[in-house]
């Protein structure tokens, strides 16, 4: 039987896919600033969901299901990891992109791709990255996030990376605003320093406007994170016996949701009330960042995303009463989860195992496997070290344990 072939008369630009759906200062699909190597576009997908494909199929998101987020692998199944977490993330920036007709697919796409730089072990193989890279320019993970798309994927006949579109790259790089001001000074925690090495040397080839905002689709992932972090942590915490639910009492917005909960389901079973908490807390700061955002957005009065990403200020945020209960979830986290001394001791030993890693490869860094390992002998010291960290960086927790069992004798026992 003869295939009939099956093709595409009109792209979605031509039939003004979606065109209607967004607000006037919201991303549009199509006029997007493009790729760093032009490609053809796609019949059937906008860039951005195109982008959202790429990342989703790419090795580097694979690898977040074996990343920690706080507890390690070993400690059990319903932990978050960092696929988990980018899920759920990826889930209230469409929340909010719907909310504030943005384009979801990219609020979505930077939700999926705002932890692919990310170290095995959390933010304590950050610190130790960072620490061992202090003589080549540091580490960071949203730097290495853009690196991982723009270089350290090889996965296309044509192009090192994933060839994403401006905006994808833009939002990743910006999600909590301007790097540098109108005069190309670092802002921020890179005030006095220089930017990451990644975004530096990416900006010198691909020009991501670093003193402006970046598109409110941007900025709604960005809070998204946030709102998934607190909630999801609180969860992990409660579950993991690191504090008591009473404990959220400490909080007056953690207080007020318990007491809510509480007197609607008095007497209600653990696991049923701590995700009440959960749930309750998650829909608040959605909601407030929704009505905070068209406060905003009035005052503004953005008629175009250019408008959005010259508006001095961040428009998709929580409001100052739900920023300030938001910080005091926050202290209340790093005192009774990141802090605690179940979650240091693990910590102390996943530092070790990274700081040594780093050293043994350092030092025979033939030890790599292939492709890590090819072209050694043209490598600087510098060049070395960032190949040294980009592959460590891209161990999962248990290929992390592994490679130290491989090299040394002493590897600690997590479980």
């Amino acid at each position: 039987m003869q295939r009939e072939e099956v093709r595409v008369d009109k792209t979605l630009k031509e039939v003004g896919f979606g065109a209607q759906e967004r607000a006037v200062f919201a991303q549009k699909p199509f006029e997007t600033r493009g790729r760093l190597h032009p490609e053809p576009d796609s019949p059937t997908r906008t860039p951005f969901q195109r982008d959202r494909d790429r990342i989703i199929h790419s090795t580097a998101f694979r690898r977040l299901k074996h990343k920690t987020q706080v507890f390690v692998y070993h400690e059990g199944d319903h932990f978050r990891t960092r696929l988990t977490h980018t899920i759920e993330v990826s889930q209230i920036a469409r929340a909010l992109a719907r909310a504030l007709r943005l384009d979801e697919d990219l609020a979505e796409c930077l939700a999926l791709a705002h932890d692919l730089g990310h170290t095995p072990f959390g933010h304590e193989g950050e610190d130790v990255l960072h620490e061992c890279m202090a003589a080549f320019e540091g580490f960071d993970h949203n730097a290495q996030s853009l690196r991982v798309v723009t270089s350290l994927e090889h996965r296309y006949a044509e192009f090192d990376g994933l060839n994403l579109a401006w905006e994808t790259l833009e939002g990743l790089v910006k999600h909590n605003g301007p790097l540098v001001d109108p005069q190309g000074h670092p802002l921020g925690k890179f005030a006095g320093s220089q930017l990451p090495y990644a975004i530096r040397t990416y900006q010198q080839r691909h020009d991501l406007a670093l003193d402006t905002w970046p598109s409110a689709e941007a900025q709604a992932a960005a809070i998204a994170d946030d709102i998934a972090y607190d909630a999801h942590d609180l969860d992990d915490g409660l579950r993991a016996g690191l504090f008591a639910i009473e404990d959220m009492r400490e909080v007056p917005y953690l207080a007020d949701i318990l007491s809510e909960v509480d007197t609607k389901y008095p007497g209600l079973e653990e696991g049923r009330r701590i995700h009440e908490i959960v749930r309750r807390s998650i829909t608040r700061m959605v909601e407030d960042v929704i009505t905070e955002a068209l406060k905003r957005l009035k005052e503004v009065d953005p008629r175009s995303v250019e408008d959005v990403r010259n508006a001095g200020r961040c428009l998709v945020s929580f409001s100052p009463e739900m920023a300030a209960a938001e910080r005091q979830v926050k202290t209340f986290l790093f005192a009774r989860v990141y802090r605690h001394e179940d979650v240091l001791a693990v910590r102390r030993q996943v530092a070790r195992v990274v700081r040594e890693l780093f050293g043994a490869f350092m030092a025979r860094p033939q030890d790599m496997p292939r492709p890590w390992n090819v072209g050694l002998e043209s490598l600087s010291q510098p060049a070395l070290a960032r190949r040294v960290c980009d592959y460590i960086a891209g161990m999962t927790d248990r290929y992390a344990i592994d490679e130290h069992r491989r090299l040394f004798d002493d590897t600690p026992d997590l479980g």
